[in-house]
């Protein structure tokens, strides 16, 4: 029976599961995550990505990403296009500093590549103890605060102003007070701990949207079907310029060390806070195949850029599956399932506004503040290194300079109160390295 297969390779009695709570849990987690199916093409389409074949692209990576982790590790972890990867993808490395998609692609392969040989040689271990702690937290803020500006900014809430940089939008347009409603309506229903809140919001929004007048017609248009075959990926599949990084290495080192950077800590910070939930953390509260799952991440990052898509990363979403009883693969197994029969309703993804996605942004960023409570305010040190980082990214647009002046800030604090020698090496080197790029202009 297919049930004693999902026993023997799962392992369900061993983790105190069954099939029918490992099924619950996977569509508990794929509610949870749906979103970056719409939001995921919304953003990544900003940056000149065809939006055509792009929901297609994301809910192939996914299906591919999940299905890695559930085989390489038997956990209960989830993964996608990751927010703020994908992000970092289209405003900072396309919009930004003017890298055509496809060269980005690029240095997704590269970044996936590089985090695969850290993990393969074990010195990813080496890299993630030499960051300091402050910086960490204070990139991932960063990173909330820029996800969370790009959507009041898509939504209209927050408008260009040639006096003060930015202002207030038009709250009497529709389509910017239904943005404001849709932010606040988000909010509750996320408080109540609603399954798939975020995708209820976005459903809500554009059911909405139908009846809010536009220029060119409403808000929302109509589907052309509910059910249909899959757009084609044939523009972006395999699309990535790998060698663009490799001649322009000056230009793009940064941007690869940058998104390797997010990449490894957000992976890792979400494998032990789903896994701890889980009871899967060891006895020295370690988690058992790290490596393996570090390597599953990395290895679907690279299917990601050749499928054509930012960095495929693990879902903090996976909680909500966890929550609901999920222990082993076979919880992933059902998220990559259903990713697969989303793509056959891509009909009705297509008609999402692009102003229902961005109470999801706003929300998303507003979860990524949560790890500002690991700060320790009394060291004014290391706050305002995570300060410098945290408004770096919204500022000037880019989370790469963030990251830059967060490395170049906490060495000077440093070296400057005496303490130079705590100072890593390879701090040292990032730091110095960052520097001379903006002696020297190297952008």
């Amino acid at each position: 029976m297919i049930t004693d297969i999902f026993e023997r390779f799962f392992k369900l009695d061993a983790h105190g599961t069954t099939v029918k709570t490992e099924i619950v849990a996977g569509l508990t987690t794929f509610a949870a995550m749906s979103y970056i199916l719409v939001v995921n093409p919304s953003v990544l389409g900003l940056s000149g990505m065809p939006i055509e074949g792009l929901i297609t692209v994301t809910a192939l990576s996914a299906c591919i990403g999940t299905l890695l982790m559930a085989l390489m590790t038997n956990y209960p972890i989830a993964m996608a296009p990751g927010m703020g990867l994908n992000a970092f993808f289209a405003f900072t490395i396309c919009m930004t500093r003017e890298v055509p998609w496809e060269a980005a692609l690029g240095i997704v392969f590269w970044n996936g590549i590089l985090f695969l040989l850290l993990t393969v040689t074990g010195v990813r271990t080496k890299v993630a103890e030499a960051i300091p702690h402050a910086l960490k937290i204070g990139v991932q803020c960063g990173i909330g605060l820029f996800i969370a500006f790009i959507g009041l900014k898509n939504a209209g809430l927050v408008v260009a102003h040639p006096a003060t940089l930015v202002t207030l939008g038009d709250l009497s347009e529709p389509a910017v007070a239904l943005a404001l409603a849709g932010i606040l309506f988000t909010i509750i229903v996320v408080m109540k701990q609603i399954t798939g809140g975020i995708l209820l919001s976005i459903i809500v929004l554009s059911l909405i949207g139908v009846f809010v007048p536009t220029e060119s017609g409403f808000l929302t248009s109509a589907p052309q079907g509910v059910i249909g075959m899959p757009d084609s990926i044939s523009q972006t599949f395999m699309a990535m310029d790998i060698w663009y990084p490799i001649e322009n290495f000056a230009h793009t080192w940064d941007l690869i060390f940058a998104l390797m950077f997010v990449n490894m800590f957000d992976t890792i910070g979400t494998l032990i806070g789903v896994s701890r939930r889980a009871n899967l953390l060891d006895d020295n509260d370690r988690l058992p195949k790290m490596g393996n799952a570090m390597t599953a991440d990395a290895t679907a990052s690279v299917a990601g850029a050749a499928l054509g898509t930012s960095p495929v990363t693990s879902y903090v979403e996976s909680a909500a599956g966890v929550s609901a009883g999920g222990r082993t693969g076979l919880t992933g197994i059902v998220v990559a399932a259903c990713f697969a029969l989303a793509l056959f309703l891509t009909p009705l993804m297509k008609v999402i506004p692009l102003m229902a996605t961005t109470p999801a942004l706003i929300m998303v960023g507003i979860l990524m503040m949560d790890s500002i409570r690991q700060l320790d305010f009394d060291d004014l040190g290391a706050l305002a290194t995570a300060v410098v980082a945290l408004l770096a990214m919204p500022l000037t647009f880019s989370i790469s300079e963030g990251i830059a002046l967060g490395f170049i800030t906490y060495v000077a604090i440093m070296v400057g109160t005496g303490k130079g020698k705590e100072v890593s090496k390879l701090t040292y080197a990032l730091a110095l390295l960052f520097l001379l790029r903006y002696l020297f202009d190297l952008k």
